[in-house]
C-alpha cells in the first residue's frame, strides 16, 4: 500500500485519508485494523445478484456459482468475472478460453447450491435434470435464466486468492421479463419482494 500511495503522491495526487473517523464536531478517533473477517462482514452488506457461470464442452463441462460478476463496459461489451484461484473451474475455463454467466432467478436456488458443489455434484453431472442451449463459444446458456452473457476471455488477471476475468460478450440471450432475481446478501439467499 505504501507503494501505491507513493506512486499517487508522485504523480501529483493527494495522500488517502487515514484510518481515523471524525464525529461531527470532535476529534478523530483511531479505527480498529481490517481483518478478513471486518472485511467478509463489511462485503455480506452488498446484496448481489447470483449467476451460475458455465465452462466448457462434453465432458470437460464443469462451472461455479458467482455474485462477482458485473459489467466492465458496454462499447464494447464486456463483462468481468471472479473465480477462486483453487477452484476446479479456473484450469477448465483456463483451456476453454470462454465461458457463459447465466443470471438466475428466485426460483433456481437449487441450481446455484448444486453449482456452488454444496451436494457433492462435480463437472459434467451439474448439469443433468436441467435444459441448456449451446452459445457460440460453446459454453451452456442455461434454459429460464434471466439472461445468458456468452463470452470469450479476454484477459486473465491473477490477483491475490481470485482470477479477474474479462469476457468480450458474444452473445446475449434474455429470460422472461416478470421473473424475479435470485440474490445473495448477508450470507444466504434473498427474493425481491414484488410488492415493493
Amino acid at each position: 500500500m505504501d507503494e501505491l500511495i507513493r506512486r499517487r503522491l508522485a504523480a501529483g495526487g493527494e495522500r488517502p485519508a487515514t484510518t481515523e473517523a471524525a464525529p461531527a464536531g470532535g476529534a478523530a478517533e483511531p479505527l480498529p485494523p481490517v481483518t478478513g473477517d471486518t472485511f467478509r462482514a463489511a462485503m455480506r452488506q452488498l446484496a448481489a445478484g447470483v449467476s451460475v457461470v458455465t465452462v466448457g464442452q462434453g465432458e470437460a463441462r464443469t462451472g461455479f456459482t458467482a455474485t462477482s460478476v458485473t459489467s466492465l463496459a458496454v462499447e464494447p461489451p464486456r463483462l468481468l468475472v471472479c473465480v477462486g484461484r483453487d477452484s476446479s473451474s479456473w484450469p477448465a475455463l483456463r483451456e476453454a478460453g470462454a465461458f457463459c454467466a447465466n443470471v438466475l432467478d428466485a426460483s433456481q436456488q437449487w441450481l446455484a447450491d448444486r453449482f456452488a458443489g454444496r451436494d457433492g455434484i462435480y463437472g459434467p453431472a451439474r448439469y443433468e435434470g436441467v435444459s441448456w442451449h449451446a452459445m457460440p463459444s460453446g459454453a451452456a446458456a442455461l434454459a429460464g435464466a434471466l439472461a445468458s452473457i456468452d463470452c470469450v476471455l479476454e484477459e486473465a488477471i491473477e490477483c491475490h486468492s481470485h482470477v479477474i476475468l474479462i469476457g468480450a460478450v458474444e452473445a446475449v440471450l434474455l429470460g422472461p421479463a416478470e421473473a424475479s432475481p435470485l440474490l445473495y446478501w448477508r450470507g444466504d439467499y434473498r427474493r425481491l419482494d414484488p410488492g415493493s
